[in-house]
């Protein structure tokens, strides 16, 4: 079985909640998908780093990142899967102690060329949060990979914005094909 069809596996086995629950956007959804269930276990974890790896090294990445919490798995997750580059968190705002950093990790040098990762995309918001915070500290970013797009227009923000290709691992097409609001 392949890292694609492993991490579908996991997402429908552990990810996928059915139930109302409100999102990030404030809309309210008749399912969640809870990537960090599947992804911070053995098999989605491996399924994860092997995917963002190869799609970060296509790109002629050497920096893999996001918006903590929803990239934190993602970008881990890369480095274990064999990338052979840096993995950055970015903060929703800088600490007001410390080196007082926005973005955390080794430091991104002028020439390093960004991924931004995220967990679940719905309307993007957190992603375009990221992309704009590498953007401002002067980063390029080549690229922007998700574990699963929940279709609900982020891709198309994210591409726009990132001026960059945007790849879904997966889409909720692929883990619940069956939904009650699917077109």
């Amino acid at each position: 079985m392949d890292a694609t069809q492993r991490l579908l596996d996991e997402l429908r086995t552990h990810a996928l909640v059915i139930g109302d629950v409100v999102l990030t956007s404030g809309t309210t959804a008749r399912y969640y998908v809870d990537a960090k269930r599947a992804i911070l276990r053995p098999a989605g974890f491996r399924a994860l780093g092997e995917l963002v790896a190869a799609q970060a090294a296509e790109w002629g990445a050497t920096a893999v990142g996001g918006l903590t919490m929803g990239a934190d798995p993602v970008a881990c997750a890369a480095l274990a899967g064999g990338f052979d580059g840096k993995a950055f968190f970015v903060r929703k705002e800088s600490k007001q102690h410390g080196l007082q950093r926005r973005i955390e990790g080794p430091f991104l040098d002028a020439g390093d060329r960004c991924v931004i990762v995220e967990d679940v995309v719905t309307t993007g918001g957190s992603t375009l949060e990221a992309i704009a915070a590498v953007r401002d500290a002067g980063h390029e970013i080549v690229g922007v990979i998700s574990v699963l797009d929940r279709l609900a227009g982020g891709a198309e923000r994210i591409a726009a914005a990132a001026g960059a290709p945007y790849v879904a691992c997966a889409t909720i097409d692929d883990v619940y094909p069956d939904r009650p609001d699917r077109p």
